[in-house]
């Protein structure tokens, strides 16, 4: 407890004991310390919602009922998760390449010769990719063309296992791009962290879109070279480099042939292996609620597919709970194609770890030809070590000023939010409400959700009764909480911490003095309601199939001040927030939940949530906040205007509130007094 807190404490306790009420801090502590739900239960309430809210994969009967279902999923896939908002205008965009330096490769030990041509393209406009090119030295006619992407691994193109990759399919007469991934090798800056593409979906535009238009834009500069096969067309990677690979290998038809490596497992899986939770790129807002991974490997048929996985991989996506999922879904479909030789799997022993190795590669090599070159290829690997370049070598000079996750969040968000300034007239002012309400709700994915309440424990001391409730929240959430009952009472605060209902012994005295009954709850996320393992994957993970976390939260405050009018018969029921994060949830509840919420009472608010992009924040830091296209139709103020003429008080207010929602004090007068006050 800090030294304020313990301030408060004192002078709340010397108030209470000249009250009707007795009661020891320590025994409000005591009361906000039992456990009610236990430690478990919310990583598993939430692995079973995620579980139960993944697209099943369509039920077909044959190949072009398969197909039908194949071009609706890309389609909305397309519409839906990669091209909202500004990204619209990048997938219109023409990408530019321009080509650099060459340099020698080598004959080493076997092959034929070839040469690497450096060259950057543009992602997104003003974004540009470091890339290699491995052309064969001799080059007739057309040839097989290869995309090799990377995973998490710092050294990014220039990993050794990537090098001996590219140059065996150079020196087998192959064109093999080496692409540098976001985040990774000379693109491994703090604003590329993969946690920042969050930031774009705040403002409404797809932060996937850049990890797709990043292969996208690979693939058509790769199929642009006037050798280019279209017809052996292969993309291959391991771990990111494996999700990048399954990812545009099943959206693009393009592409004839993918080996993806330890790079993916189905949403169900997941959820129980949590291993494999993936980041932001691996778990797009919307996508799991159109088509899991599963469905992404069916969509691959009937085109050749080797799934590569690890036995000991000591990392994610082990082969011994990863593989067998994506086999059962994608092998009847194939079948329907008569092609079930077309989908293959390797799982690899020596040395069983995260890798693509000599052994993956080998198996890679030979599927490869069997399909590229039947009857003439051998799928031993050319040793070439010799040949390796270091970093300074494979160097590729980007231009000044390279946009990336922040800079590009940044630009967009100068503009926004897209909303008019409410009507002055008070009917005028209800319906733009309303209105605004319903978009809103759309946007945070709110749900009307009933509580059914069960009694826990009851206690009474010094004048206050304590009840802890388990609040069941619709059929999949449960949410603790502490009602504080005073024997006079005539309103009604629910108190919420984003440090816990453990952290807020000096709120509870202080409310308590003034008479007012509470009920401090732990919402999604937070107290005791905290997801024990990495719990900001699992927050994305609920986004993925088609809620938002932060609706989570507001729903379930919503429904807590439904319960507590219906069957408490509480009275007036205001939220308490605690805290940036905890204010903002009480703020989207407050603005839909017109009837039940007499007015909110929030500390330390943002003042903008563009605060959240200028201080560059992360979505492992605060997964609520960035909820897809929040920022693009409201901010903090548009918020509070929802409100009125509800009482809206902001406290502990920076200079950021001030400045941003100081006018609102002026403009909503009630009866002389206004129903925005900011301290």
């Amino acid at each position: 407890m800090t030294a304020h807190r313990l301030l408060l404490c004192l002078v709340i306790s010397c108030v209470l004991k000249t009250t009707a009420y007795s009661i020891e801090p320590a025994d409000l502590q005591a009361w906000l310390d039992r456990p009610i739900i236990g430690p478990q239960l919310a990583q598993e309430e939430v692995a079973t919602y995620c579980e139960a809210h993944v697209a099943p994969i369509p039920d077909v009967k044959t190949p072009e009922a398969w197909d039908a279902e194949v071009a609706r999923m890309r389609k909305e896939v397309r519409e839906k998760v990669l091209s909202r908002g500004e990204a619209a205008n990048w997938f219109a965009a023409k990408g530019r390449v321009e080509w650099l330096d060459t340099i020698d490769g080598g004959l080493g030990d076997g092959g034929e010769g070839y040469h690497i041509r450096k060259l950057r393209y543009e992602a997104v406009p003003g974004l540009w990719i470091p890339a290699l090119l491995y052309r064969p030295d001799k080059l007739a006619g057309k040839v097989p063309a290869v995309l090799n992407v990377n995973g998490h691994d710092p050294d990014g193109k220039v990993a050794k296992y990537k090098q001996i990759r590219c140059i065996n399919q150079a020196k087998r007469g192959m064109l093999a791009l080496n692409v540098e991934w976001l985040g990774m090798g000379q693109l491994k800056t703090d604003n590329f962290l993969h946690y920042r593409a969050n930031q774009l979906d705040l403002c409404g535009t797809s932060g996937q879109a850049v990890f797709y238009l990043a292969m996208s834009r690979a693939l058509d500069l790769l199929l642009a070279l006037p050798n280019a096969d279209p017809d052996r067309v292969a993309v291959m990677g391991l771990s990111g480099g494996g999700w990048q690979t399954i990812t545009i290998s099943s959206l693009d038809p393009r592409v004839t042939f993918a080996n993806p490596v330890a790079g993916y497992s189905g949403v169900k899986t997941r959820t129980r292996n949590v291993s494999d939770l993936g980041d932001t790129e691996q778990t797009p807002t919307d996508l799991a609620m159109i088509a899991d991974y599963t469905a992404l490997t069916g969509m691959r048929a009937p085109r050749p597919t080797l799934l590569t996985f690890n036995s000991k991989d000591q990392c994610c996506f082990k082969a011994d709970h990863a593989l067998q999922p994506l086999l059962d879904a994608a092998k009847p479909i194939f079948a329907l194609y008569g092609k079930e030789n077309n989908l293959r799997w390797h799982i690899n022993d020596d040395p069983g770890t995260h890798n693509f190795e000599k052994d993956n590669r080998e198996a890679m090599y030979a599927m490869l030809g069997e399909f590229f070159y039947p009857g003439s290829f051998d799928p031993k690997e050319i040793e070439c070590e010799s040949e390796l370049k270091t970093k300074e070598q494979l160097n590729v000079p980007l231009p000044d000023g390279n946009q990336d996750f922040h800079t590009l969040a940044v630009a967009i968000s100068k503009n926004l939010p897209h909303q008019s300034d409410p009507p002055a007239d008070k009917s005028a002012l209800a319906k733009w409400q309303e209105e605004n309400r319903k978009t809103l709700r759309e946007i945070v994915r709110y749900r009307d959700w009933k509580v059914n309440a069960t009694k826990v424990a009851s206690e009474e001391k010094g004048g206050i009764k304590s009840t802890h409730w388990s609040l069941k929240i619709g059929d999949a959430w449960t949410v603790p909480a502490v009602q504080f009952e005073p024997a006079e009472a005539k309103s009604t605060v629910i108190l919420v911490s984003e440090s816990g209902r453990k952290s807020v012994t000096a709120e509870v005295q202080k409310l308590l003095a003034e008479n007012k009954r509470v009920i401090a709850v732990d919402p999604f996320y937070f107290g005791e309601s905290h997801i024990e393992q990495r719990d900001h994957l699992f927050a994305i993970l609920v986004a993925s199939v088609g809620d938002r976390p932060l609706g989570v939260q507001a729903g379930q405050l919503a429904a807590i001040a439904r319960w507590a009018d219906a069957e408490l018969k509480a009275g007036p029921i205001t939220f308490e927030a605690l805290g940036p994060r905890s204010s903002l949830f009480s703020l989207v509840a407050g603005a839909i939940e017109a009837k039940s919420v007499a007015g909110v009472e929030l500390h330390k608010s943002y003042g903008s949530l563009k605060e959240i992009i200028e201080q560059n924040g992360t979505v492992e830091q605060t997964p609520e906040i960035f909820c897809l296209g929040l920022l693009e139709r409201f901010d903090i103020k548009q918020l509070a205007e929802l409100m009125v003429p509800r009482q809206v008080s902001l406290l502990e207010a920076s200079d950021r509130v001030k400045s941003e929602l100081g006018r609102l004090t002026e403009t909503y007068g009630i009866g002389g007094t206004s129903s925005v006050s900011i301290n």
